[in-house]
Formats: structure tokens, sequence, C-alpha cells
């Protein structure tokens, strides 16, 4: 149970009593999933749902880093900030899971009052918080300013945007949205792959039983590429395998789990973990067999799943991760982030503000430094 010592009480102004607790653990979480999803079905990241959350909470959190902050009414909990505690010298609160995992998250709330009594809480912590990776267009950057006006300061820094796609039913023809020489290329993929052996394409949607086996391939999948002597695929981070094993799960009992692949030959040639969720389709990991490279595995998948999120009548097509190479070929949009920093008026607040101001000078510094380096080495 989360412990009364963890709650306190607060009076917004103009609205009724809220009741403020912090969840420390993973039985925690499991006391909000009914409150969590019941407003959650409005947000339309998977990464701020609760299944979402509790997977990393299981991979990622420490002894006592967890720090899920709830906002209750009398009727029920109205918002939520998946949180840890991380630092030693100074301890701040960040948002769950995002370092690990790289994709955006936020603070979800029923309302925009709800959103502001959360704000009001954080700012109570007298904790420096650090939102890693939000959306420019949240709300939360503005009910943090709001909350922390007269009491702290926050700063907002642009993080990198990462690229999507607008569906339409153009999009059931993805190669004519290629260019030419693209084009060309992909029919030459196909032709090597149909020479190597017979080419079949599988976008799943896993019952409980079947996600153990198919994962494990499409991580096998995975780590045969160039992430695996990198040390960086799944197969050898034990904490993010822990994550993706707990979130993969959870969302094949909810009929929500997509496991694609590409196979030449009976043999599995590339990989991708998504979700379909909100009517878009939210691609979190690929992978392909380098043993196939001259095929291109990877973009005669992709291709084969944009073509199925267009004949879905999905809205979108959500790579998340950042804008690379194998993304801009399709020439997506982008869905601009930002990384929050707030310091409220405490001791702890001021301290970790003079050290962010020091590392901000600092890179500035190196910066000007190697300019003028250039320039020295600079030929007259």
């Amino acid at each position: 149970m989360i412990s009364k010592a963890e709650s306190w009480m607060a009076e917004p102004p103009g609205a009724l009593p809220v009741t403020v607790r912090v969840a420390r653990s993973v039985d925690d979480l499991d006391e909000l999933s009914a409150a969590w999803n019941a407003f959650g079905r409005r947000v339309r990241q998977p990464m701020l749902s609760h299944a979402w959350v509790r997977a990393c909470a299981a991979a990622f959190a420490g002894p006592g880093q967890l720090a899920v902050t709830v906002v209750d009414t009398p009727d029920d909990a109205v918002a939520m900030a998946p949180l840890v505690v991380r630092g030693e010298a100074i301890p701040q609160l960040e948002l769950l899971g995002v370092d690990e995992i790289g994709e955006p998250s936020d603070l979800i709330a029923a309302s925009p009052s709800a959103l502001g009594w959360l704000a009001d809480a954080l700012v109570r912590t007298g904790r420096p918080l650090h939102l890693k990776c939000i959306l420019a267009e949240s709300p939360t950057v503005a009910a943090l300013r709001r909350a922390y006006r007269g009491r702290g300061i926050v700063i907002a820094l642009p993080h990198a945007a990462y690229p999507w796609i607008p569906l339409d039913a153009g999009w059931a023809c993805p190669e004519s949205r290629l260019n030419a020489r693209r084009r060309s290329d992909v029919r030459r993929a196909r032709r090597i792959a149909e020479r190597l052996g017979g080419v079949k394409v599988e976008v799943t949607t896993p019952t409980t039983a079947e996600v153990e086996p198919l994962l494990e391939e499409a991580l096998t999948v995975e780590a045969a590429s160039w992430k695996g002597p990198r040390g960086s695929a799944l197969l050898v981070d034990p904490a993010r395998r822990t994550f993706f094993d707990h979130y993969a799960l959870a969302a094949a009992e909810q009929g929500i789990l997509r496991l694609a692949f590409l196979r030449i030959g009976g043999q599995a040639a590339a990989m991708q973990l998504a979700v379909e969720s909100g009517g878009r389709f939210w691609l979190l990991k690929i992978g392909y067999d380098a043993a196939f490279g001259r095929c291109s595995p990877g973009t005669l998948l992709m291709i084969e799943t944009l073509r199925y999120a267009a004949q879905r009548g999905l809205y979108s097509y959500e790579f998340l991760g950042t804008i690379e190479p194998w993304t801009s070929m399709w020439n997506p949009r982008a869905r601009c982030c930002v990384s929050l920093r707030a310091y409220p008026a405490t001791p702890d607040g001021l301290a970790a503000l003079v050290l962010e101001l020091g590392r901000i000078a600092r890179r500035k510094l190196a910066g000007l430094g190697r300019r003028a380096g250039r320039e020295r080495r600079r030929p007259r």
C-alpha cells in the first residue's frame, strides 16, 4: 500500500482539496492501474500508459528511486507524474525510462486543473526537476512555468525531434513516395531477396502465449546486425531486455502488440517491434540480419508495415527515435520536443541551478575553443 506518510493535503484556489501521494514500488503502481487506465486511454502516447511505466519501474528503478507522484480528488486519481529520484550530491526528479529507452514521456492529467495541481505538488517537493523529452506542444510546459512563478525558475531547451508520417490512402503504395533512385534501389533489393529464396512478410498480433518465442526470434535478428558486435543489442542488455519482456507481454494482453518479420527462404531477415495504439503505428524497435544486408531487408519490411498501417486506416506512422538517413528517405515530419529543467527556490534547487549554469558555461567555452582552433588552422 502507498504509505499515508507519503501523502499531504493541498487546497488549490477555487477547487476541492486534493491529496498528493507517492508510489514507491511496482506494487504501489499496480494499485493505480484502474485509475491510470481510466483516463490514460485519452493519451495518444503508449509511453504514458500504465503498462509502459510499470515496465520501466520493473527494469530501471533502483531501490528507493521510484517516485511516481499522484494527485487524488475525493473521487479518484486525476494526475500522475512517472518520476524517479536520481543523483547523489543533489537528488533530482526525472522522467522514468527516458534515459534508458530514449522515447518521449510527460506528466499525465485528466484536466488542465489536475495538471496544475500536479505541477504545484512538484514545486512543493523542493527538489530540482528534469523532464528530458516531452513534446514542445505539451501543456506541461505552461503548467510548470505557472507553478514555479515566484517560487523558482524553469528552463526549456530544444531536445531532438522524432520523425513521423501522417498517413492517407496513398500510403497503401509506399514505394510511390520514394524518389526514382530509391524506387530503383527497392526493386533491385527485392530481386536479390527473391534469388535468395521465397520472400514472406508477417505482421503478427501475438497472444500472450506467443510473445516469448516471437520476441526471442526478433531480438536474435536484432543482435545479428551491427548492434551485436557493438554490444548494444537487447540480448546483451539485461535492463532494457527486462523492460521489453514486461512491456511486450502487457501490450499483447491489450491486443496492441505488433511483431513484424521479413523472411527470406524461411529465415527471419528483418524485424520490427511496434504497438498499434490510438489509431497510430508506434515503431519501438527494428533490426535486421547483416547476412542479408545486400537486399536491404529493413527497408523492405518498412515498406510493408507502412502499407499495413495505411490499409488499416491509421492516422500516422510514428518512427520515434531521432531523424536518421533510414527515416529521412520517407520525407517525414518532425515532432519537436523540449527538455525542461525546473529549479525551486530551495537550497537544493539553487545549488542544482548553479551547477547547471556552470556546465552550460563550460560547454560554450569548449565550443569557442574548438572554433578558435579551426580558425587558426584555416589556410590564409
